[in-house]
């Protein structure tokens, strides 16, 4: 057996080769994600009917809104964003089972009284409230199961006002397989028919960190995108992790091995549009993920922010890019030529407000490809259009 490469002239976007995959999506390109927040949720839902083999690697460091309820309670990663991304890539049809997608993203309501909450929950859990009633069995027994062992494990003084049932349950599921993510996810993945894999990148409890310019250190994701708190300042310099989220005390990442068999296996990995930091870098931080994205031979894409993302003060177009190559070379021991890590930037120059024009000088000297093509439609803006988003991204594969 022998191993050859083969290039191809890409037409961008190819409509025949979307239209190939929509017609039979089971059969569809193995595009992978760094993601993480909610920047993907249109794009998700529109990939899903052209491939159910994306492959969506989420950060589980987020310290804001219920996840960090659940994050102090029972001191575990952050599922908020991964009952997001399974919401997004979630079959919607008659056939993907549409009551359960119903309760998963039920959240209880914020002005209720606890004693009312308590009392709804408890009878989720008994299998009285007419959402879980009707969900047929053995779904609503799953479902009832992982509740139940959230509410037997829930502090008295857990604020249950806005809480996400979808994610009660995968906290449940968590706590309930030796405090591990996978086995949940897998389940949560089977109730609500996903279309695609969804993966948090490592499964540990630990929190996000930065050193900024001016000298200044913080710690909490929270404390970082400038969205519950007033943006950072000064520029971010270095991004870490943190075992506790009040102080710095120093962690290490591992790459688990069938997160690293999925970048290597892609046809495409795309570094998509989201926090900077927080979502997109923050994946990139564990050991071992660097190493697998230079192992898989596919074609390796970023798509920059529109916009101001608050992280990104004082930084340039072209600092991003060097800065996403900076991040995956601290991975390696080794030199590592930038077409093993990036090939192309995707951009739509003419719709699109970025920090500053793309300098086609630098990109050259990195060998980066710069595909500047409309990707923002009057309805879009000022955001991407996803539809042409992911007709350019199934082009590239």
């Amino acid at each position: 057996m022998s191993n050859v490469y083969v290039t191809r002239l890409a037409k961008i976007p190819d409509p025949v080769r979307v239209s190939r995959y929509r017609r039979a999506p089971e059969l569809g390109p193995r595009l992978l994600f760094f993601s993480g927040g909610s920047a993907l949720t249109g794009l998700s839902r529109v990939l899903k009917h052209h491939t159910h083999n994306s492959t969506h690697m989420v950060t589980p460091f987020d310290s804001g809104g219920s996840s960090a309820i659940l994050r102090r309670a029972f001191n575990m990663p952050s599922i908020g964003d991964l009952r997001s991304q399974l919401m997004a890539l979630a079959d919607e049809t008659v056939t993907g089972h549409p009551e359960v997608y119903q309760l998963f993203t039920f959240r209880l309501p914020m002005t209720g009284q606890k004693r009312d909450l308590l009392r709804k929950l408890k009878a989720m859990v008994d299998g009285q409230d007419p959402m879980v009633r009707s969900i047929s069995n053995p779904m609503r027994r799953l479902i009832r199961h992982q509740l139940g062992y959230f509410l037997e494990a829930m502090p008295k003084s857990f604020e249950l006002r806005g809480a996400s049932i979808g994610n009660l349950i995968l906290a449940g599921g968590y706590l309930n397989n030796f405090e591990h993510l996978d086995p949940i996810i897998f389940l949560f993945s089977k109730l609500v028919e996903v279309r695609g894999t969804v993966r948090a990148i490592v499964n540990d409890d630990l929190h996000l960190g930065v050193d900024l310019d001016d000298g200044t250190r913080v710690i909490g994701q929270h404390r970082i995108t400038g969205k519950e708190v007033a943006p950072l300042t000064s520029p971010i310099k270095r991004l870490f992790l943190s075992r506790q989220s009040d102080k710095y005390v120093k962690a290490n990442s591992l790459l688990r091995k069938k997160n690293r068999k999925l970048i290597r296996k892609a046809d495409l990995i795309v570094f998509p549009p989201g926090s900077f930091y927080t979502s997109m870098l923050a994946n990139l931080l564990p050991k071992g993920v660097g190493t697998a994205i230079a192992d898989s031979q596919c074609p390796k894409v970023y798509i920059p922010n529109l916009g101001q993302d608050p992280e990104q003060i004082g930084m340039t177009t072209d600092r991003l890019v060097l800065k996403l190559l900076a991040q995956l070379r601290r991975d390696l021991t080794d030199e590592c030529d930038t077409n093993r890590l990036l090939n192309f930037v995707l951009i739509d120059s003419k719709n699109g407000v970025y920090p500053s024009r793309l300098s086609q000088g630098t990109m050259n000297e990195l060998g980066v490809h710069v595909v500047d093509i409309p990707l923002i439609t009057t309805q879009s803006a000022p955001y991407y259009d996803a539809t042409l988003l992911v007709d350019a991204l199934l082009s590239l594969t």
